[in-house]
């Protein structure tokens, strides 16, 4: 069983700071936003971006998948009445010159043995492909 933890605190009415380790992450929790922190919802993508892309490390040397690069484009639709996700699209793309069956492969595993997007899944539909450039 492992576990984790992070502090956040506020800092003003504009802005807090969360910790985690040794790293530090500015939170957008001004009413009128700010475009230099990330708000609730694009950290909650981030964290899915985070947890696809580890996802990508660990199973390409399981697999022997050759890649060379990897990026991905995540998005999600909110409702206001009751505030919530719906939706959450993303779109992986890896630079690889591997057969079409294989990326499949590492979609599947990416979904299969990610923390983060096994838990979204239960909570939010997760709609997206993986693609190669």
């Amino acid at each position: 069983m492992n576990a984790y933890r992070v502090s956040a605190r506020r800092i003003d009415s504009h802005g807090s700071l969360a910790t985690a380790k040794q790293a530090e992450i500015v939170l957008d929790t001004d009413l009128a936003g700010r475009q230099d922190a990330m708000n609730p919802v694009e950290l909650l993508l981030t964290a899915l971006a985070a947890c696809m892309l580890k996802g990508i490390e660990r199973v390409t040397p399981m697999r022997k998948f050759q890649i060379e690069g990897a990026g991905l484009l995540l998005e999600a639709v909110r409702q206001d009445t009751p505030s919530k996700l719906t939706l959450i699209r993303y779109e992986i793309v890896v630079d690889s010159a591997e057969s079409d069956q294989r990326p499949d492969l590492l979609h599947r595993n990416i979904l299969k043995y990610g923390t983060i997007s096994n838990t979204l899944t239960g909570a939010v539909p997760l709609e997206g492909h993986l693609r190669r450039r």
